[in-house]
Formats: C-alpha cells, structure tokens, sequence
C-alpha cells in the first residue's frame, strides 16, 4: 500500500494500526486534534473533526482510510457527555463523507469505527452479522446512528466497511491495563452476577483483521472483530487472575461497582453489559485468529 489516513488515529487503536502498518505502507497519515508533525514516514495533521479546512486533499489518491474518530465513552452518562459521544462520531463520519466527493481519486476502501455494543444485552443468545439483535437504548441508539451516518451516502469507487469491534485487549492501553491494575491489588474478582459475556479481541489480531479486510474485495457493510469465544465475567477474571498469579480476586457487587463508577467518572455498563458477539463474516471469509482463546491472550499481555 502506499498510502492509508487513519482519522482520529492518535489515541491506543491508532498507534496500534500505525506500528502495524508503518513498515507495511509508503505513507501514514493521521488525522489529529494535536500538532502538525511529520515522523518518519508517519505524519500528523491537524483537523477539527467538522469542517472542511485543507486535510480533505489527503484523501485524493489514498489506498484506506481508516476512521477511528469518537469522544471516548469511559465517562458519565451526562446530558453534555451523551451529545459529544454522539456528534463527535456522526459529524466526523458526515464531514470524512464530503471530502470524500470533493476527491478525484477517492479511497478505495473506507473502514470505519462501529462497535459490538451495538447489539443487545445478551446472556441467551450469540449475536452475529446476519442474525444479531439490535436494540433500544443510548449505546446502541449511538451505534446506529454512527452506523446511518456512514452508509447514508455512497460512491461506487469506494467500499464501506462499518468494524463492530470488541473490546481490543492491548499491552499499552485499552481495556487490559485497568483490568491488570484492579486484579494487582486484589480486586480482580467477578463483577456484578459475573454471568454477563465479555466479547474481547487481542490487538495483533484486531490489526490482523483490518488488514484482512482491507485485502478481501468482497468484504462491505457491517463486520465483528471479536474473537471466536465470549466468555462470561467470572471466567474472564479468573483467567486474568492466574496469567497474574493472583491467587485471589475480591468479588464487586452491582451496587459497588455502581459506587466505584461515580468516583471514577464512568459508567457500569462498559462492565456489566453482556455482549455475547462472535465473528460469523471474518471465519465464513478465511481469517485465522493467532490468539482465538482468552488464557493465550492474557498470557501474553501479561
């Protein structure tokens, strides 16, 4: 590839993709709230996430891009917080949409950020692609709509693909590391009744996958990148708990958890939501997971 943009690439799944692929493209091109920068062959500009200012010229002639951009839902429910989770995802996607028309040479492959969330509490059920349910509520109304904002509009030269990702599991970030610290220090037990499934991806595997995508033309709309098995809360600490050596995990109720979230600034949903999600499109189309099982994934980040 010679050239991929990767919007809002500057948090963990940004600097994941970027060490994935700066060996693997002539050109990377982030799009930052942060400084113009050039580093080596990765290079950082400056946009606003709305308007069109300059950074639309980039797109022209580009192999990928890649949209990660979204106010990060680790934070209260508020009224102000729910209007930026929401805008900042619709708005960003509308705004990569008109620079895209103003393009000569558009993208040949668009993939943009959606989220397994998008698909109801489920303890009963595994929800895939074709046969997944959709629900009602401020996650999930959020995901359609980031969803409708990136199909609403098409170019035939371009190939969509909305990335229902899990909860990526990487070394330097995301979900893992608060997960490590609270197990350290003894709190690595089940959280709330512990039969809520955590769907989850190893970060070689996430990247993997985006790239499998990227090189699989007949690969458009919506896709999961989650591993191959979810497994339930109280499996899931217990298995971090012994890639640590932690020989025990104090168990936190609903209610305390409900407690902790309010001191931390988040909400219990990001814990206690079941997301029973699996990846029917990635095994139907041939990709092979190197960490499929939670123990090898947690071992090695560990």
């Amino acid at each position: 590839m010679k050239k991929i943009i990767i919007a809002g690439g500057a948090g963990f799944l940004g600097n994941t993709l970027t060490q994935h692929f700066k060996s693997k493209a002539e050109e990377i091109v982030i799009l930052t709230r942060g400084k113009t920068v050039k580093r080596n062959n990765v290079q950082y500009l400056t946009w606003d996430a709305q308007t069109l200012s300059g950074w639309e010229k980039q797109l022209d002639g580009a192999d990928v891009l890649i949209n990660l951009t979204g106010k990060s839902v680790d934070c209260r429910y508020t009224q102000k917080n729910k209007e930026e989770i929401l805008l900042s995802r619709v708005r960003s996607t509308q705004v990569l949409n008109e620079g895209i028309d103003t393009c000569a040479n558009p993208p040949k492959v668009w993939l943009n950020s959606s989220t397994a969330t998008i698909y109801r509490h489920s303890e009963d059920k595994e929800m895939d692609e074709f046969e997944g349910e959709i629900g009602f509520d401020f996650s999930m109304n959020v995901a359609k709509a980031w969803e409708r904002a990136f199909f609403e509009t098409s170019n035939p030269a371009v190939r969509k693909v909305a990335l229902r990702t899990a909860i990526v599991l990487g070394k330097k970030g995301g979900a893992f590391s608060p997960l490590k610290s609270l197990a350290k220090i003894g709190f690595g037990g089940t959280q709330g009744s512990g039969q809520q499934f955590v769907s989850w991806i190893h970060e070689h595997d996430f990247c993997r996958a985006v790239e499998f995508i990227i090189n699989n033309n007949s690969i458009d709309g919506v896709i999961n990148i989650v591993a191959p098995k979810p497994i339930v809360n109280r499996e899931f600490m217990k298995t971090l708990r012994k890639s640590l050596n932690m020989p025990f995990g104090i168990p936190l109720s609903a209610s305390l958890l409900s407690i902790g979230a309010r001191i931390i600034r988040t909400e219990t949903e990001l814990v206690l939501k079941s997301r029973r999600v699996i990846p029917k499109r990635l095994k139907e189309t041939g990709f092979e997971f190197v960490f499929p099982k939670l123990k090898s994934t947690l071992e090695n980040l560990a």
